[in-house]
């Protein structure tokens, strides 16, 4: 029976070094968080947010504008945080409203404070393994499976999900750990050759977003199962992989929820320290 991940424990580890680093900081980093609109979901994110940050003495600025706001005012706000030296971060929440392009949005945050690891200098840094500000949701991955205390160089990893903010920097944050990388996304499937590239996986990381894509009979005795999925089924929150059967082949596995999701918000603050010392 595998152990479980919980991302719980780490984070407290987690934030217990950010507080050493905000004293010797000397100053409260800030952060400024952009909202458009009212949805449910990125309230939610933003209530975990604002919580975490005043537990490790974070000041929380949030802003919020209305759907109709139009690219130009929210771009000429993001160009005065960038520009006002008070804010160490800037996180524009998603989803925006359709009529916005967050790619093209969140891109004019400047790279400084881009405390989501998403912005293409940073991204670019991450190909050189030069980046000490990434995408969360893959840094909450590599913290968990740093909690394993395997090492992973030579291990066959394989991530499911190709995305640009967690497929792609767990690949990146994996090579700088000499780990075999495979990455499959929806042209694996329609191959045909999605359950042959999971049953060899010693490292095995899904983000998709589809419940039960991955059955428990395809995991490899003894592997390392990080699910990053997040599904609703019926009266249930659940991830992409068949937790049940998995859970009596892997070593370790996350549980959904309760795995991944509780660290992201922990190292959204870590970029935020990591951002001010930059500045600083």
């Amino acid at each position: 029976m595998a152990k479980l991940l919980e991302g719980k424990f780490v984070a407290e580890i987690i934030k217990e070094q950010l507080r050493s680093e905000i004293t010797n900081l000397k100053i409260a980093p800030v952060l400024a968080s952009i909202i458009v609109g009212n949805n449910s979901s990125s309230l939610a994110y933003i209530k975990s947010q604002e919580k975490t940050a005043i537990s490790l003495g974070i000041i929380y600025k949030l802003h919020k504008f209305p759907e109709n706001i139009s690219e130009k005012e929210l771009a000429d706000f993001i160009i005065r945080l960038n520009q006002d030296k008070s804010i160490n971060g800037v996180i524009l929440q998603r989803p925006l409203p359709l009529v916005l392009d967050y790619i093209k949005i969140s891109s004019m945050i400047s790279a400084g404070k881009d405390v989501e690891g998403i912005h293409p200098s940073n991204m670019g840094r991450l190909v050189f393994g030069k980046s000490g500000i990434y995408a969360c949701t893959a840094g909450a991955v590599m913290e968990l499976l740093k909690s394993t205390g395997i090492d992973l160089y030579g291990k066959e990893a394989v991530i499911v999900g190709s995305s640009e903010i967690v497929g792609k920097p767990i690949a990146l944050l994996l090579l700088e750990k000499f780990a075999t990388v495979t990455v499959c996304h929806i042209a694996t499937s329609e191959a045909g050759r999605l359950k042959e590239h999971v049953k060899r996986a010693e490292i095995l990381i899904v983000a998709v977003g589809r419940a039960g894509l991955i059955k428990g009979q395809w995991i490899k005795k003894g592997a390392i199962v990080i699910d990053v999925g997040i599904n609703r089924l019926n009266d249930l929150i659940v991830g992409d992989v068949d937790f049940k059967t998995a859970e009596k082949r892997a070593s370790f596995i996350t549980p959904v929820p309760g795995g991944v999701g509780p660290l992201t918000v922990v190292i959204l603050m870590r970029n935020l320290i990591e951002a001010t010392k930059l500045q600083q």
